[in-house]
């Protein structure tokens, strides 16, 4: 019998290629509003960047040969999926509108890696 139990996700970790820090902060801090995480000094030499949003946070890990995550993605429940939108919009972010899942307006966003990232507001709060 297993005495053990998981009590919730602790981060996601996404991939991203050498160097790219900055241009993972500009994404995560200055569009999409999460607060940047001091990594533990032992990771730092690894590169990459870490980020939260309330209990959320985001691993931006370096990985070489890079290859993005085109179908595996996080997922982001929203407050107000149109002015993101919007939001979006303003900063020359394209996304693409999706739907096929009952219930929610989503849409699908490219992080500057091309990592898949989806934005959906529950239409219904009892779903």
């Amino acid at each position: 019998m297993n005495h053990f139990s998981v009590k919730k996700i602790d981060h996601i970790q996404l991939a991203a290629p050498k160097g790219s820090e900055g241009r993972a902060k500009q994404f995560f801090v200055d569009v999409l509003g999460f607060d940047e995480v001091e990594k533990p000094g032992v990771l730092k030499k690894r590169g990459g960047v870490w980020f939260s949003l309330g209990v959320t946070q985001i691993h931006i890990g370096i990985e070489e040969p890079f290859s993005p995550a085109k179908k595996a993605h996080p997922a982001f429940e929203v407050e107000n999926l149109e002015d993101l939108k919007e939001h979006l919009s303003k900063h020359r972010i394209d996304f693409s509108v999706d739907n096929k899942l009952p219930g929610a307006n989503r849409i699908f966003v490219n992080d500057p890696f091309g990592n898949r990232l989806e934005f959906l507001e529950w239409l219904n709060s009892e779903v």
